[in-house]
């Protein structure tokens, strides 16, 4: 019994002794410090806003006679949508343009008169004043008449109708919307911090609820040059190529910018930063023992995290099972690829 206790004191104490050498490698995950082309980028939240957008209405007032359009088709700039009664402001242009004719023709003759001294300069100046007034109320009976059609103002797609055809329109009354879809804007705001980061040129992507797992790139085209009191943030516009239409003015888009590319950036799973008080640390592997390094953080990212200074590419770095180590232990890697598969 004696020889027996002392035996196992024996190997309590080398087990203690091997444990405080850093022997009994503790199997730890690892990976290799590589570098990667990183973008740092802030997210938002904006909404699409069409280019163009207007409510056309009706500005003489008449029976709705032809419809020239399908709701929803893709119109063209100047293509007529509706045509309204216009049989008084057509009679209204043939009196205005014959008493323009009938007034041109007597200055006419009042100028050759008044060259051979046959009228006075008074006569004279009142055959241009009454030719000049005839003339614009030419123009304007031909502009009344022209808005008996109501034309597309800008290349778009039509909306709903809000009149048939027979319905009498009124000065002011709603007919049709036109929406211009392609491209699209986007309105957002980032922190008034980074304005110094923001420029018109670069790059987002857009995301929506309607498309899930889709992004949509677009360029950033103005920055407010105002900062918002009450948010502290600086709005923001984007255009956004909407090509297939998927996109509709009125979305709630969560927006991604680049705000900067580095193609030799340091980046290390988070999970391998250790905090020790104020510090942020790693493991690394030196010949089977873990040493631990303090190092300097840079931009993160999902679940990535830059590191300035403290580590060279390729070392390699614990980053599971740090909770068991200790200045000096001895370990066991296990890459995290092969953890996985495993």
């Amino acid at each position: 019994m004696l020889i027996a206790r002392i035996l196992i004191l024996s190997l309590c104490a080398a087990a203690t002794f091997a444990f405080a050498q850093g022997g009994f490698p503790t199997t730890v995950e690892t990976v290799q410090v590589t570098t990667s082309t990183m973008q740092a980028s802030v997210r938002a939240v904006g909404t699409l806003i069409a280019e163009a957008a207007a409510v056309l209405r009706a500005e003489v007032p008449g029976q709705v006679l032809e419809v020239h359009f399908a709701e929803g088709q893709r119109v063209r700039k100047g293509d007529r949508l509706f045509s309204i009664e216009a049989t008084v402001l057509e009679a209204e242009v043939n009196e205005a343009r014959a008493n323009a004719e009938r007034s041109t023709a007597a200055f006419e003759r009042a100028r050759e008169m008044y060259a051979k001294k046959l009228i006075s300069a008074n006569d004279y100046d009142a055959a241009q004043a009454n030719m000049n007034v005839d003339v614009a109320r030419l123009l304007s009976s031909q502009a009344k008449l022209s808005k008996t059609t109501i034309r597309a103002p800008f290349d778009g797609y039509v909306g709903l109708r809000e009149i048939n055809i027979g319905d009498y329109a009124t000065v002011g009354q709603a007919v049709v919307d036109v929406v211009q879809l392609d491209p699209l804007r986007v309105e957002f705001s980032v922190p008034e911090t980074l304005l110094p980061k923001i420029s018109a040129g670069q790059a987002i992507s857009v995301s929506v609820d309607a498309y899930p797992g889709e992004t949509f790139d677009g360029t950033i085209t103005a920055v407010s040059p105002r900062i918002d009191v009450a948010g502290h943030s600086v709005a923001t516009r984007a255009s956004l190529p909407n090509p297939s239409l998927k996109l509709r003015p009125g979305f709630f888009v969560r927006v991604n910018v680049t705000l900067a590319e580095k193609a030799d950036a340091l980046l290390v799973p988070e999970e391998a930063i250790w905090p020790i008080g104020q510090d942020k640390t790693v493991y690394v592997v030196i010949d089977g023992k873990v040493h631990q390094r303090k190092v300097i953080l840079g931009e993160r990212l999902p679940g990535q995290v830059e590191i300035l200074s403290g580590l060279e590419v390729g070392e390699t770095i614990v980053v599971a099972g740090q909770m068991k180590l200790f200045e000096g232990a001895a370990v066991q890697t296990q890459d995290v690829a092969s953890a996985a598969g495993s």
